[in-house]
Order: C-alpha cells, then structure tokens, then sequence
C-alpha cells in the first residue's frame, strides 16, 4: 500500500473539530451521511475557520451551518418505484440500470469518492459506492443477465484500484483506504474468463499478483507463531491470512457509534478500532463470531483470529495465479503456485477442522485451537473442494440439523442484535452454501435451501416491490434486524444471487466458481 503521505485526505482529515462536532453530535442519524456530503461552494480550510469563529457565538446552529455549506448525497434508489405487477424479473433487470453509476470525468475536489474509469454497481440504499465483495454476487446476476460487458468494467476498475492503490479498498473511499475486504478478485476473474476465455486469466495476472502481495506482505520475516498485518505463520510453520485494518482510530462512517462502543469496552482504544475495523474489512460487521466469551462487541477480538473463509479465497487466488502461468505454457511458475496451494490446503485443514464439532471454525491464534462457534463461514471449504467427503456430510448434516430455517440458512447460532448473527441470513452464504453442497452431491439439501430462499426473497417483493439486503430466515414474516443502520432496500448481491438462484436448475453446475 502506498504511504498516507501520498493517499487522498479524509473527511476528518479535512475539516478537523467540525467533523468531530457533527458526528458526535449526530446531526445526521447515519454517521455515513457527512462523510458522503461535498462542499457547495468554500474549500475546507474556509468552512474550518468560518466554523472556529462561528461556534461560540450565541445563537450558532450546528445543523444549519452544515447544511448552509455542504450538499446532501444523492440516493437514486430512494426515487426508483418498482412495479409489482410486472414481476420479479423485469424488476431485476431494470435495477442493473437503477443501480449502474457511470465514471465521471471529475468529482468535486473535496469529495470523498475515488473516481472509477468505467461504469459499475453499487448495492444500493446508504452504499453509494462500489463495495468489493459485494460486487463478485452481483457479478453473477449480471451473468445471468448476459451484461458481460459490466462485469469486464467493473473487473478493470478493481485492477485499476489494484494499479493505483496496490489492494483493493473496502469500497471506493478515501475513509475505506485503510482496509480491503474478502478477496474475491480472483473468483471475477475466473467468472469473466468463462465467458471469454482463458487470455482473461493472464491479461489480469499483473493484479492478482499485487492482491497476493498485499495480503502476504511481511510473510517472509514471520516467526512461527507471529503475525504482522493481514498474514499470520502459525505454530507448524505455514502461512494463513487474517483481516486487518491499517488504523487504530474509529471508522470516520460510524464516528459516533465506535466512540460510545469503545467506552463500553474493557479494551484499549487503539486495540478495539483495530478489531471493529478489522470485522468491517470481513464484511461481517458485526457478529458474535469476531467477539470473546462474554459474546459483546467489548469484546471483539478478530485479528487474533485466523478466519477459514479469508483461506479459502487465498487459496483461490494462488490457483488461479497458477492457472494464468500454466496458459502461458509457463510450467516452473505454476508448479511454484500450485505448490503454495497445496500448503495452504494442507494449513486449513490442520487449523480451521474442528473435529470437535464437525464443523469448519476460524482458528484461535492466541488460544491455539480452534473457535468453538460455527458460523456460515464454515461452507466456504466446500465451496472450495478443500473438504474432504466426510468432512462435507457432516457440515451438511450440521446446515440441516441447526442452520436451515423456514427462510434459508441462518448466518450464526447466536441470536445477539448484530445483523451477522441469528435470525438474519445473507444471500452471499445461501450462494456459498449451494456451490459447496452441491460439488459434494449434497443436491437435495442444496436444492431446499434454494427453494426456501428464492420464495422468501419472491414474497417479500410481492408484498413491497423490494429486494433487501438480508432477511430474517426464522420468522419470515418479520425483517431482519441489528445493524449500525435501517435495512437497505435495492440490492446488489440480493439481486445477484437471486437470479442465479432461479436460474439454476436450468443449467449443469461448474466446481470451480
């Protein structure tokens, strides 16, 4: 990553006590809201010294000046009416437009977005910018939508972020510059190349050999049992990765909320926004998986965690590093990353089985053991084939047993508030689940859970003319709840999985997606 020096400036790099005044003060209910606003007309340095002086004056207005100064962010899915009568999948199609942004010669100076140079979806609501994760399940639906050209310019915005910044931020930021998110950028590209071949896999080998860089940096001075940043040697010598934020400050678009948690917390400062930036970089912000035996976000502690789902896409990466050699006939090079392969299937297995409970669990880096809780996590070996056929009944007995509800597949046991936890379920891991069930012939199961999925996503559309971000898979009657944030309504990888989904059963199934 390249060094803050050269990096844009935040928000709160940008208007220093004023930020603070508004994001305490919770002029905006949504924390997100200032850091997404612009300026109208003054530059920073302006507005900071109009507020130095106007704020002890009697009668000064917090609200009004901000207002008076900065413009609103735009949301155009809270303008977009669906229309149920048309149905489910005219209504998919013409959110790929509703949610489409185009690249813009110029954002204002101040503003906080990264400019992009070609077209791309955003999930929707609040989320007004490309989101990484996310941005691979909604790829799928543009697949199924035969928009390939979208999903070639939304992989080369990635590989330009890869280009510029040397990873790929959490979205597209300046307050996301400090951490990534779950590395699907490999699974992008092997998507796009089986819809236009293997040339896909070395025209972006330059970028998926900086997101290995990024990931791995430090790997090579690591002592067993030692970590540094997002890469961890574990006491047998090999290398896993874990999620990781460059900063130790609260997140500037959840200011507010990460000051009061932080109170509550018997942690230091410092140590706590790292573990609650580091769970935002997971993407399951929050959820009791990332916290210690008094089950409270106080408590969170993920960098001590090796998660198997980062493993597993890690994994990925070096298989299709290797695959983008072994096109260019280039045999030494591919043998060198099928052998890392190789190793990390070898490290999962010995750290993230937890025969204990049947189950694929994060690993306890400073307990030296395995995670007691199962999460949805523990599909993504399955997905990946790194189970082995036994290993794989038994998470599949497990899913049906505890975790398939009315609605799907719940995200976690523990009913908590966090919105990574019981009742709410997530498309992404319904997804994961039914690629990793049905690789193991675990079709009938697969098959359940896509049925209960796409009727709970159906009625509530036809009961609101909306797709949302996550459900309540217990009682599908009720939504789904916790959250630093009101549900959003749109919304990409709702979307994208659901149009998989209902397409499925139409066509033979790949293993290696």
């Amino acid at each position: 990553m390249r060094a803050a020096a050269q990096l844009p400036p935040t928000p709160r790099q940008l208007y220093p006590g004023l930020f603070e005044a508004v994001q305490l003060g919770r002029i905006f209910p949504d924390n997100k809201t200032f850091v997404d606003m612009v300026p109208r007309r003054d530059t920073p340095a302006r507005i900071v010294a109009d507020y130095e002086q106007q704020r002890t004056q009697p009668g000064f207005n917090l609200t009004t000046f901000v207002k008076d100064r900065f413009q609103l962010p735009n949301t155009d899915t809270t303008t977009y009416r669906s229309n149920i009568a048309t149905g489910l999948r005219l209504h998919l199609d013409t959110l790929w437009r509703v949610l489409q942004r185009r690249p813009l010669d110029s954002v204002s100076r101040y503003s906080s977005l990264l400019l992009l140079p070609r077209p791309y979806l955003v999930p929707g609501g609040r989320f007004r910018e490309v989101y990484y994760w996310d941005s691979y399940f909604t790829m799928l639906g543009l697949r199924e939508a035969h928009r390939t050209t979208l999903i070639r310019n939304m992989t080369d915005n990635f590989a330009y972020l890869l280009n510029r910044y040397g990873f790929i931020p959490n979205g597209n930021r300046t307050y996301y510059l400090t951490r990534s998110q779950p590395p699907f950028f490999s699974l992008m590209v092997q998507l796009l190349a089986q819809e236009q071949g293997d040339s896909v896999l070395v025209r972006y080998q330059p970028q998926l050999l900086r997101e290995y860089a990024y990931w791995m940096a430090g790997a090579d001075s690591l002592k067993p049992g030692t970590a540094t940043r997002r890469v961890m040697r574990m006491p047998g010598g090999e290398l896993l990765n874990r999620y990781w934020d460059e900063s130790t400050e609260p997140r500037e678009e959840s200011y507010g909320i990460d000051v009061d948690a932080a109170r509550k917390s018997t942690r230091l400062p410092s140590q706590f926004y790292r573990d609650v930036r580091a769970a935002a970089a997971s993407g399951w912000d929050f959820s009791t998986r990332w916290f210690g035996a008094d089950g409270t976000l106080g408590s969170i502690r993920t960098t001590e965690l090796v998660p198997v789902d980062l493993n597993c896409l890690m994994l990925a990466l070096e298989e299709t590093v290797a695959r983008s050699y072994t096109v260019q006939g280039q045999s030494t090079a591919a043998r060198t990353w099928q052998q890392k392969a190789k190793k990390r299937r070898s490290a999962i297995q010995r750290y993230n089985w937890n025969k204990a409970v049947g189950w694929f669990t994060d690993y306890d880096f400073t307990q030296k053991r395995p995670a007691a809780i199962r999460t949805m996590a523990g599909v993504y070996p399955l997905a990946f084939g790194v189970a082995t056929a036994r290993q794989a009944s038994q998470v599949a007995a497990g899913l049906k047993a505890d975790f398939l509800k009315d609605g799907g597949l719940l995200t976690t046991l523990n009913t908590s508030g966090q919105q990574w936890d019981a009742p709410n379920a997530w498309a992404p891991l319904q997804y994961m689940a039914v690629q990793g069930l049905t690789r193991y012939n675990q079709k009938p199961l697969a098959d359940t859970i896509t049925v209960r999925w796409v009727r709970l996503n159906t009625r509530v559309f036809q009961q609101t003319g909306k797709l949302l971000e996550k459900y309540n898979v217990t009682d599908t009657h009720l939504p789904a709840g916790g959250g630093e944030y009101p549900l959003q309504d749109g919304f990409g990888w709702t979307n994208g999985v659901l149009l998989n989904l209902l397409n499925r059963s139409a066509r033979p199934q790949p293993n290696n997606q």
